[in-house]
């Protein structure tokens, strides 16, 4: 580990946490809006980095790369296949978000249906989050620091020692952000590290291309065409982690849920300063998802033409970085994949605390409480919550290989579920409360069943698929049967401006072409293959 090394590093990420503070150190944080949604004042660049850095972990750059080593670039379809989604959360979800005037999106939920199912709901976000969130961030960031700096050999600890120490420190500075500076310090800091993370993740395919090419970027891309012209195939096989049809199935609606639903993502997008800035947010992560592939995937197959296929997947990427950058540059890049875990870290706990203040601890303890205490209380849940995912994050180095695709597959249980139900909720006006908590049940029993018990030979996002058309359409017979006493009408309590921006509509149907273009070029009939 050189000086060079950990001085960018350093440097790079003392600089974040200097910036972060000079502009969030007049914020307002003893009210609700203030410190969970940042003001309500969030413009387009910060909603757009900060979608990207709250996304973006090293459960993708570790776990997309791997599969790109070890499989093809099909796996695309978790990056360019949000773009879909992003246009429809831009046209459809955030306008409705943003005129209820919601802080949660289980909020929209007690409005439409009732409290209960908002609090099963809020039950379920916590699940994931507490337990399939913020400990596998936690852990895969340890993992690609300790390979990047060799903190064991460095440190003179095992596997595990040196884990529980990485995963403490990630932790340790992500809740300083989330709990003591709130959503606005959040987002500031996912902005610079997305313009880091940008800059410095493109620059391992550039570099490593070049180093593949003996000096000539196209050189190393026609030794991959040659070599391994199968890993260019954005369709894969029906042997593939991510088969083609999932994308018109269960993939979509996983992006849906997950960048039109998931609270710890839409609450960037709800603080927006107003409408305009929202959509366009929006919008620019979705052209910033179709890059996602180049340093997402790409270095995975520079890795497999590199060093050939003997490595274990998760080690491709780690070593192509320190295989091909200086020295001084890896100290950059490991303060910009530091950025993005604890983007993901401190984001996912930011919303976890939002979701207890906000809908477990007011409604339940303290119905009457002002929010300076409710902030407090918060922040309380947040350290415990921390404490929480930093013991248990080194344990995971337990679970057999597949990380990422095991995390999309838990993921299951309840993102596609309340997606359903939130769907259906704003589509129709007389589907009673019953019918969600039936779907939810329904939905969750059938899945686990299938995952745990059940093994019917049909991939996970073609399952989910099929039970969300089966639980809308009992969902439908349920409120033809015994529908609402009324129809529901979404009320108007906007906080912000609600008028719409003026290229939501071009920009929106150029990010869909592009998609459809990027596939059709990585496909068996376009031009690179």
């Amino acid at each position: 580990m050189s000086f060079f090394t950990v001085g960018s590093f350093l440097f790079f990420t003392g600089m974040v946490a200097v910036i972060s503070y000079l502009v969030t150190r007049k914020e307002d944080l003893a009210t609700q809006d203030g410190y969970f949604l940042g003001g309500r004042s969030l413009g387009a660049w910060v909603i757009a980095g900060s979608l990207m850095l709250t996304n973006l972990s090293t459960e993708q750059l570790v776990g997309l790369n791997a599969q790109g080593y070890s499989d093809t670039i099909a796996v695309m379809g978790w990056e360019v296949g949000s773009a879909i989604s992003l246009v429809i959360v831009a046209f459809f979800l955030l306008p409705r978000y943003l005129k209820g005037g919601i802080t949660t999106i289980p909020d929209f939920l007690e409005e439409r249906y009732d409290f209960g199912t908002k609090q099963i709901v809020t039950i379920l976000f916590l699940f994931g989050y507490v337990f399939n969130l913020l400990p596998p961030i936690l852990y895969s960031g340890a993992v690609a620091l300790n390979g990047l700096f060799n903190i064991p050999e460095a440190l003179g600890l095992s596997r595990m020692a040196s884990l529980y120490v990485t995963v403490f420190a990630i932790g340790i500075i992500g809740a300083i952000y989330a709990i003591f500076g709130g959503l606005k310090a959040v987002a500031v800091s996912d902005t610079i590290n997305g313009i880091g993370l940008l800059i410095g993740g493109l620059m391992i395919p550039i570099i490593g291309l070049y180093v593949l090419g003996d000096g000539s970027i196209f050189g190393g891309f026609n030794t991959i065409v040659e070599n391994s012209p199968e890993k260019l195939n954005s369709v894969g096989d029906e042997n593939s982690p991510v088969p083609f049809g999932t994308m018109f199935t269960g993939m979509l609606l996983v992006n849906l849920f997950y960048w039109g639903t998931a609270q710890h993502i839409m609450q960037r997008a709800i603080a927006a300063k107003n409408l305009k800035e929202g959509q366009k947010g929006v919008l620019i992560a979705a052209f910033l998802k179709l890059l996602g592939p180049v340093f997402l995937i790409l270095p995975g197959i520079i890795a497999f033409n590199m060093f050939g296929p003997g490595l274990e997947p998760t080690d491709a990427y780690p070593m192509l970085v320190n295989e091909v950058l200086p020295k001084p540059l890896v100290g950059f890049f490991a303060a910009v994949l530091f950025g993005a875990i604890l983007s993901s870290f401190n984001s996912a706990l930011n919303s976890s605390v939002t979701l207890i203040a906000l809908n477990i601890y007011k409604p339940y303890f303290n119905p009457k409480a002002p929010d300076n205490v409710i902030v407090r209380k918060g922040k309380f849940v947040g350290i415990i919550l921390a404490i929480f995912a930093m013991c248990i994050a080194p344990l995971i180095d337990k679970v057999p290989q597949g990380f990422f695709q095991y995390l999309q597959i838990v993921n299951g249980f309840y993102n596609v579920p309340i997606f359903t139900i939130l769907i259906v909720g704003y589509l129709t006006k007389r589907v009673p409360s019953i019918a969600a908590k039936v779907s939810l049940f329904v939905f969750i029993s059938v899945y686990a069943t299938t995952q745990l018990v059940w093994d019917t030979g049909i991939h996970f996002l073609h399952i989910l698929g099929i039970l969300f058309v089966a639980c809308t359409i009992l969902m439908l017979v349920i409120g033809k049967i015994a529908p609402r006493d009324k129809d529901f009408v979404l009320e108007e309590n906007a906080q912000v401006d609600m008028s719409p921006w003026k290229l939501l509509y071009p920009v929106g149907i150029a990010a869909t072409v592009a998609m459809i273009v990027i596939y059709t070029l990585l496909s068996p009939i376009g031009i690179i293959s």
